[in-house]
């Protein structure tokens, strides 16, 4: 029989100090308090030699995954609706999947209408394959193509997707799976989960959302209220998505569907299983502006990795339910029951769901806009996980600390580090320097009236309590966490809020190492 108790948060030097420092992330990332260093000379550049010794130092296992992608016009069918989109052939793109250590060779050709770039999302990759242009590659031009080569240096659940403009809330993403050929988890069979919000083709383009909500609150549509309480659309923006867990504002965007793999709750993808069978779940929010707070009806969930890195087994790491940011990663374990059930995602604070099946056995999936037990209880938050003690950091004292604080608001649209708004012609007018070899502690300071979800590139960071390792973390309003990270991969690593809009707003910044 399920158990069904509430969640209760570990009472230790880490609890939450307001209702949530949330983490079903947590963390943050790293830039600087102190003015940005704008002499691009004295950064070090993605073609140093320091770049491929670095890269020729990593343990490799001497096999290469060749992969080719292609990034076209595509449609996707959600029910009844047809959506014109873009994609790498399919929604989410097939799974690439390859060993810790194993070299991979991915060549995209680009057939869009505009320039693209494939950015490979949580791995601490050499720099000049990062996928960032402007900062460590031109992008790819219309009728072009690059080759990304480089060694995964780390096993874990990770996913990639372009960096240019809004085209991560369009079809051009997929998952990356690196496999430990030591894996100490003992379970059957992984089923790959990603989540996405959608309105391309439906309802608008992203560069159209982002035309919109740049002109702030003056530039909103008119307004569209779904019922006597809940969210209200306005245009193409949502006013009022509330949640309990993220704060007043739990999203700037009206999205008609929610997807997992690509589908939507009218035909769900199906995973079939057997009774007593493990299965890994990794989970993996592909979303623009959304956060899902996800259950396994029947089930409980038994975290096991965040942003692809292990954590301790025990109490705290077993939850009902997960709340994952945009950019996070989850795997989880379940011990599948007898029967149908129904993999529920819902888009926190904002009154939908979707939802895909695991069948086990005879049965109809149970009805998933009812009252859940699963979501009774607060989500897991990643403040109450600690890290594998294989892949935790040395103690060591900070050799630079370092503070950043998160601006803007949503009236004038005008998301920013410390301020100072992104300029994509002139990257790095927006840097803050350190220096290979440090251990770099930052505090980060969200002063906006909104969560953020902070990735951070090139490196995973833990919390600076004993936390678990991440690269991406929500950041809660008003709060204030801190986070440590050893600059063992030289290069220069784009920093930034993974809500897309946000981002292109302003909400970037470069972590850029010493020359």
């Amino acid at each position: 029989m399920t158990d069904h108790r509430p969640l209760h948060r570990p009472q230790n030097p880490r609890s939450l100090r307001r209702r949530g420092f949330l983490t079903g992330t947590l963390g943050i990332l790293a830039l600087s308090a102190c003015a940005p260093q704008s002499k691009a000379a004295g950064y070090l550049s993605p073609d140093d030699p320091r770049i491929g010794e670095v890269e020729t130092a990593r343990d490799t296992t001497g096999n290469t995954v060749t992969v080719d992608l292609t990034a076209a016009a595509s449609t996707l069918q959600i029910g009844d609706t047809t959506a014109q989109t873009w994609s790498f052939g399919e929604i989410p793109a097939p799974v690439i999947r390859m060993t810790r250590g194993d070299r991979l060779k991915a060549t995209v050709r680009n057939d869009l209408p505009e320039d693209t770039t494939v950015h490979w999302h949580g791995l601490a990759l050499r720099n000049d394959m990062d996928g960032v242009p402007g900062v460590t590659q031109d992008p790819i031009p219309a009728g072009g193509s690059y080759t990304y080569d480089f060694i995964a240096p780390h096993p874990g659940t990770y996913w990639f997707h372009p960096h240019v403009g809004t085209q991560l809330d369009r079809g051009l993403y997929g998952a990356l799976i690196v496999d430990d050929p030591e894996e100490p988890l003992n379970y059957d069979r992984d089923w790959v989960i990603i989540l996405d919000d959608w309105l391309d083709g439906v309802t608008a383009t992203p560069d159209d959302v982002l035309t919109e909500l740049s002109k702030g609150m003056g530039g909103m549509g008119g307004m569209d209220h779904g019922g006597m309480s809940g969210p209200m659309r306005m245009g193409n923006t949502l006013m009022g998505a509330s949640s309990d867990v993220l704060g007043g504002d739990a999203g700037d965007v009206f999205y008609p569907h929610y997807l997992v793999n690509g589908r939507g709750p009218d035909d769900p993808e199906i995973f079939d299983a057997k009774p007593g069978e493990k299965i890994r779940l990794r989970i993996i929010n592909a979303g623009g502006d959304t956060a899902f707070r996800v259950a396994l009806t029947g089930h409980r969930l038994t975290v096991t990795h965040t942003d692809g890195f292990p954590v301790e087994a025990g109490d705290a790491a077993v939850a009902d339910s997960l709340l994952i940011g945009m950019g996070e990663r989850y795997d989880a374990i379940v011990t599948v029951g007898d029967g149908v059930f129904a993999l529920v995602a819902e888009a926190e604070g904002k009154g939908a769901r979707t939802h895909a099946v695991l069948r086990a056995g005879s049965g109809q999936v149970p009805g998933v806009d009812r009252d859940l037990s699963e979501f009774v209880s607060a989500p897991l938050a990643a403040e109450a996980l600690t890290a594998a003690k294989a892949v935790t950091l040395l103690q060591k004292r900070p050799d630079q600390e370092l503070t950043i604080r998160l601006t803007g608001s949503m009236a004038k649209y005008d998301w920013a580090f410390d301020g100072k708004r992104f300029d994509h012609a002139k990257p790095l007018t927006n840097a803050w320097s350190i220096s290979e070899g440090e251990r770099v502690r930052v505090r980060f300071v969200n002063d906006t009236d909104m969560w953020h979800p902070i990735h951070l590139h090139g490196h995973t960071y833990q919390l600076a309590d004993g936390g678990p390792r991440k690269d991406t973390s929500i950041v809660l309003p008003g709060a204030t966490l801190t986070i440590d990270f050893d600059a063992d991969n030289p290069g220069r690593w784009l920093t930034h809020c993974h809500n897309v809009y946000h981002g292109e707003a302003g909400m970037m910044g470069v972590i850029a190492y010493q020359a």
